[in-house]
């Protein structure tokens, strides 16, 4: 497994070149680039601008592992949902132009007085849509365990089974809510383990049964990118360096278990 980060939020100021630079000294070799930060990595981006953030990444031991966009398909508003799936085939775009590997997408709630299995059927199509969109163009679409209700596990299989599409992929979340009733994540990892391509890990000194996890992922042979999702920091180079030590140290006691 390889460590890289997310720049929400510990890395949210910090610009491209910073990101390359610092992740580099610190031993994160991948970034997912959320939206809205500063490193500025927009559908807005010019066609030279998008050549100058892909020469950067390319050059650098920084891999660009993938477009964290807010691309939701839960909205009850046709309009919006049109809306949402053009802004996501945008990112599908740019990740193409600036060598992204794939662009993060998400659901994020169950809209008041729908009922639930149609709003699951709504987000399972516009994936289909994207997903199928995002093949011609070599990018891949993940859909992050995310979202009020709607990160439960089984409904995220759901979602990904009427999409049906070999472009759809999951990032698994880390959410407390990946337990069940007996406490364990094992059922819930399994259900998805076939679709998880990438992983968002947050507060390693937290409850979540980290070890477990990364034993789950070494069982997969899971050589993708782990990527820190944490809070900002007075002192984000040293935190970085502690978590680093930390995410090693868990993933050698799995093997060891």
């Amino acid at each position: 497994m390889k460590l890289g980060l997310v720049t929400y939020m510990l890395a949210a100021e910090w610009d491209i070149d910073t990101i390359i630079r610092k992740g580099a000294e610190l031993g994160y070799t991948g970034v997912e680039l959320r939206t809205t930060h500063k490193h500025g990595v927009e559908p807005s981006l010019s066609r030279q601008e998008r050549e100058e953030v892909k020469k950067k990444f390319a050059d650098s031991a920084v891999k660009l592992v993938g477009l964290g966009s807010v691309c939701d398909y839960h909205t009850s508003d046709p309009e919006e949902l049109k809306k949402k799936i053009e802004e996501t085939k945008a990112f599908v775009v740019l990740a193409r132009d600036v060598g992204a590997e794939g662009v993060k997408v998400r659901p994020n709630a169950f809209p008041v007085g729908i009922p639930r299995e149609k709003t699951i059927q709504q987000i399972g199509r516009s994936l289909h849509e994207v997903a199928a969109f995002a093949a011609d163009y070599g990018v891949k679409i993940r859909l992050e365990v995310h979202g009020a209700g709607t990160c439960h596990p089984p409904f995220i299989k759901q979602m990904v089974e009427i999409a049906d599409h070999p472009n759809c992929y999951v990032c698994w979340n880390s959410n407390m809510t990946d337990l069940d009733e007996t406490g364990s994540i094992d059922n819930h990892f399994q259900m998805l383990q076939d679709k998880i391509e990438i992983v968002h890990i947050n507060e390693l000194s937290n409850r979540y049964p980290w070890v477990r996890l990364f034993q789950l992922l070494q069982g997969k042979n899971f050589t993708g990118y782990c990527l820190a999702e944490v809070g900002a920091s007075p002192e984000p180079e040293r935190f970085f360096q502690y978590y680093r030590a930390l995410f090693q140290a868990y993933q050698d006691l799995a093997k060891r278990l």
